[in-house]
């Protein structure tokens, strides 16, 4: 059985978060663990309060897994502050992680900062330079490169300025953009892109967790990232196909569909 690490927040509603990623890496066939960064509350309709846990026991939790068990990728979301980005890069660097996929969690679909403004020159300068894979939306490409990302010329201009801040690959998100979803794969040479058609749904709470954990679990299982990627796209879309509404705002992604489908719960 092949193990991944979810470094990420809690989200009480279980749609994002910690709990999206462990979901994600149980229906891929990787077992999971996780090292929480904060508290969330938030459910279908947005995020009404952000507890962060200390750097201490932040700490304690990677030392516990690494002390312990053999990880053979690590999903890395919700980090908040300054402090806690540097008490994760010293984790990584102090365990020499190879399979680090950032997913540069800044901003809830509801309008709620996960990541306070002034961290995301910590985020540049000490974490991104330790990922193998980094993740970035429309929007987190921005914050991070400083000009409007908003179509495919953008992104992939966006791409090589993030491949320059010294990660391995770079994987822009096209979620946002207008008409079909297309996202980007980068690796300093070549460009791919794994389009598809938009699905017509609100339902896409925790898309971005479970997009990055899928890739992780790709990698901890031995796929190169170009397979990886491809494989976590046709997952997530999957579980954006059928999402459900649950709760009164944005539902929950459907992480069990074709496990359930499989074996006729639905």
């Amino acid at each position: 059985m092949k193990t991944a690490l979810t470094i990420a927040g809690s989200d009480s509603s279980g749609g994002a978060g910690i709990q999206a990623d462990l979901k994600t890496f149980s229906a891929l066939g990787v077992f999971g663990m996780s090292v929480i960064t904060a508290i969330t509350a938030q459910n279908t309709c947005g995020v009404t309060a952000i507890r962060e846990m200390d750097t201490d026991i932040i700490k304690a939790q990677i030392h516990a897994v690494y002390d312990d068990i053999e990880v053979n990728a690590v999903k890395i979301g919700m980090l908040s502050s300054s402090a806690i980005i540097k008490e994760v890069a010293a984790g990584i660097e102090a365990y020499t992680i190879p399979k680090v996929v950032l997913d540069t969690v800044m901003i809830s679909k509801s309008g709620s900062y996960l990541l306070q403004k002034n961290a995301v020159q910590t985020l540049i300068t000490d974490l991104i330079p330790k990922a193998f894979v980094v993740t970035p939306n429309l929007h987190e490409a921005t914050a991070l490169v400083g000009f409007e990302v908003v179509d495919q010329p953008t992104m992939q201009k966006a791409a090589k300025v993030i491949k320059d801040m010294g990660v391995e690959y770079v994987v822009v998100k096209g979620g946002h953009l207008e008409g079909d979803a297309c996202d980007l794969l980068y690796d300093g040479k070549t460009m791919e892109f794994f389009p598809n058609k938009r699905i017509q749904t609100i339902h896409t709470h925790g898309t971005g967790c479970t997009f990055s954990s899928a890739i992780a679990a790709g990698l901890a299982k031995g796929m190169d990232v170009y397979n990886a990627v491809a494989e976590a796209k046709k997952y997530v879309t999957m579980a954006i196909q059928h999402g459900f509404p649950l709760g009164k705002g944005v539902g929950p992604t459907n992480h069990f569909f074709a496990l359930y489908e499989k074996v006729g719960i639905l």
